[in-house]
């Protein structure tokens, strides 16, 4: 086997398996079959010229020669056609079509005459063809073909329409267009000038960058792949060319020393490079990007650090802030926000926004498809990504995605989880400079969105923590103020007592006195005089009322369970409600039999879930009436009951606010608390309210309701047996 014959062999078999590699990526994509009609061209060609460097005998040689320039004709033709496609031409389909046809009219002139080849040339390395009248006019047809499709990237590169993706794609194209073109050096070896072909070199690297940009949306920035490119051409150009170089100039000695195996001097020469050659290439590489890599790697460090001092971090609202603002300072970055899950409405919703000029959406739910898709597959979307598959796979899912990030202002969205727990995501804008992010930019990204998760999870606990403290302090408040309850009445009721008592003998020294010889005067003022004592006397009864129903509330049913009417229950109650309530704004309604049966429990711990109903529900109706300003609406509450087996069915029922669906499981819940006023409470009310009747008392509660229209509580109590 000829030595020379190997490199267009290899480069057949490259394109071979990119050309197959691209098309079965999608087999629908126009993009994808002309650059697979490209490659098969490329190994039309190689593959022919590798048989023709082996070759003996004329007539193979000159059927190999037509069958190898078959190819070569409609390469810078699939070329064309792709450049069309990508670009979206108009008439893209007239015009392919008059280049494929001007391609036949060249095939045939090869096929059926000598104007195109006329024979071949003996080289020291192999046959090669002889150009005739025509070739020069398919060189000309060549170099239109190529100054078009620089001009149609240059337009895309410069063009604001199309994505920055695509702007890039176009850029990597471009390149891969002229390193196709360099290839047509080999066309000189046409017109009897004997060096080796060096086209493959040109032909390995241009598909390569063009399957690259075709198959990856991640695109790195295009002056590290023309650098790489470039380093790669120099070193595999020596690895390539010294052997070559060798064989060519120093064949006779080589001969003269090894006879016929003098060829394993310059094999062995290129094994030893081969070995050598990646680590040479991976040394330059490394070097190359250190320099033109230093401002991105100056940021990723800065993003590295300043996750590792998010954790130290406790006010959750700092926090976000800062993450937005270094991001955004740092990578400078046009646009960022942050949005977190919250349990209570199943939602994702807007916590940061930087960017005064955007307005985001508020919220997101979580059966919104982008929040199922980055719920699930817990990696970055990239906005031209979901473009591309949206474009390529036309799959519903990636439409809605693409609406959605659009929706968001986002190009990139990078998800945040701690463990397996959604936390939130991080929406990321264009990049001011107008580049691209690339897989090392979205490394860092996910670096920090995970160590972002775990600082804002100790963000919230804390401000859960400081939270429950302040309710768990206010509930111990109370408690003190009830067991201080009887000491307080005790020194109430002595003040009372004593005005009682000096008001009872002021009066009683007025009605004992002659007040016949009094003027008019005098008799008018120690009348008022009477009558204000007399008020006094009144109000120091009704105080000594409110003391004994605020003992009776704070202590524990000492007196234990006995039967109890619902009239007792409520009267009982009513007597403490009353001082919280305002009974005048709204209706309380008792709808039930005077006889319905008793129940079997304690006074004063019924009482208390009956106050806390009554005031719940007044809380509730004071909230519709202010939030939704009708104007004939009252505010009612109705309490009704039916005998229900071994249980009185008791059923309190409000035409207040309501209660939001979300906030249904958590309405028993210690310490959640739906009001919102400057009365807020503990949400204590409800967990113990629960607590008496479930524990204490056997029964049963649950309720319902709908928002905005009113809610009703059921329990069920024993009957008095």
């Amino acid at each position: 086997m000829n030595f020379y014959s190997l490199p267009p062999l290899v480069c057949s078999l490259i394109a071979a398996v990119l050309g197959f590699l691209i098309y079965s990526k999608n087999k629908k994509s126009l993009l994808n079959i002309t650059f697979a009609l490209l490659c098969l061209t490329t190994f039309w060609w190689q593959s022919c010229w590798s048989l023709l460097f082996n070759t003996k005998t004329d007539q193979i040689a000159l059927l190999l020669t037509k069958i190898g320039y078959s190819g070569i004709i409609f390469i810078p033709i699939t070329f064309f056609h792709f450049s069309l496609q990508f670009n979206q031409v108009k008439s893209k389909k007239i015009i392919a079509f008059s280049a494929y046809l001007i391609g036949l009219i060249f095939l045939a002139f090869l096929w059926f005459s000598d104007y195109f080849i006329s024979g071949y040339f003996r080289y020291s390395w192999g046959l090669y063809p002889k150009a005739s009248l025509l070739h020069p006019f398919y060189v000309i047809f060549l170099a239109v073909i190529v100054v078009y499709c620089a001009v149609l990237y240059v337009i895309s590169i410069n063009n604001q329409k199309f994505s920055i993706s695509k702007r890039y794609q176009s850029k990597y194209l471009l390149i891969a267009h002229i390193i196709y073109a360099l290839a047509g050096v080999d066309f000189i070896v046409n017109y009897d000038i004997g060096f080796y072909p060096p086209g493959f070199i040109f032909v390995i690297f241009s598909l390569g960058i063009i399957a690259y940009a075709i198959a990856r949306y991640r695109l790195m920035e295009i002056t590290i792949a023309i650098t790489r490119t470039g380093i790669f051409i120099a070193v595999y150009t020596i690895v390539l060319g010294l052997p070559f170089v060798l064989a060519t100039t120093l064949k006779d000695r080589l001969v003269t020393l090894f006879s016929s195996n003098w060829w394993v001097i310059p094999l062995s020469l290129m094994a030893v490079l081969a070995t050598v050659g990646p680590f040479i290439f991976i040394y330059l590489e490394r070097r190359a990007e250190a320099r033109l890599l230093r401002e991105q790697r100056r940021y990723q460090q800065t993003l590295k650090q300043a996750s590792v001092g998010m954790t130290r971090i406790r006010n959750l609202n700092k926090l976000l802030n800062l993450i937005a603002h270094i991001v955004t300072k740092t990578v400078h970055i046009s646009y960022a926000a942050i949005y977190l899950y919250n349990r209570e409405t199943d939602e994702y919703i807007l916590q940061v926004s930087r960017d005064k000029g955007r307005v985001p959406i508020a919220k997101m739910s979580s059966n919104n498809s982008l929040i199922r898709w980055i719920v699930k597959n817990r990696q970055p979307l990239i906005h031209e990504e979901i473009k591309r598959k949206m474009e390529d796979l036309r799959e519903p899912i990636y439409r809605e995605i693409e609406e959605n990030m659009g929706i968001l202002n986002a190009s990139v969205v990078i998800p945040s989880f701690l463990e397996d727990k959604s936390m939130g995501f991080l929406v990321l804008g264009d990049k001011i400079s107008g580049q691209i992010y690339t897989p090392d930019d979205l490394d860092v990204f996910q670096v920090l969105a995970s160590q972002a998760a775990l600082a804002i999870e100790n963000a919230q606990f804390y401000d859960e923590t400081k939270e429950m403290q302040e309710q768990i302090a206010q509930a111990e408040k109370m408690a003190t103020i009830g067991t201080m309850a009887d000491g307080l009445s005790h020194q109430i009721n002595n003040r009372f007592h004593a005005l009682s008592l000096i008001a009872g003998d002021t009066i009683d020294t007025i009605k004992m006195t002659d007040t016949s010889k009094c003027n008019p005067e005098v008799k008018e003022m120690l009348s008022q005089i009477n009558y204000a004592l007399s008020r006094i006397q009144t109000n120091v009864l009704q105080g000594g009322e409110v003391v004994k129903g605020i003992l009776k509330y704070t202590r524990k049913g000492e007196e234990g369970f006995e039967p109890l009417t619902l009239d007792a229950i409520l009267d009982s109650t009513m007597e403490m409600v009353q001082f919280k309530v305002k009974l005048s704004e709204i209706d309380i309604i008792r709808n039930y039999p005077k006889d319905t049966p008793k129940i079997h429990g304690n006074i004063v711990q019924l009482q208390e879930v009956f106050f806390n109903f009554i005031d719940n529900a007044y809380d509730a109706i004071v909230e519709r009436r202010n939030t939704l300003q009708e104007s004939d609406y009252r505010g009612r509450i109705t309490v009704s009951a039916t005998p229900k087996n071994n249980h009185l069915e008791i059923i309190v029922e409000d035409n207040g606010f309501g209660v939001k669906e979300q906030d249904y499981k958590k309405v028993f819940t210690p310490f959640f608390t739906t009001k919102n006023s400057a009365r807020k409470g503990t949400g204590l009310g409800l967990y113990v309210i629960r607590k008496i009747i479930t524990d204490t008392h056997k029964g049963r509660i649950s309720f319902e309701s709908e928002y905005r229209t009113g809610t009703r509580f059921i329990v069920e109590l024993p009957l008095a047996k």
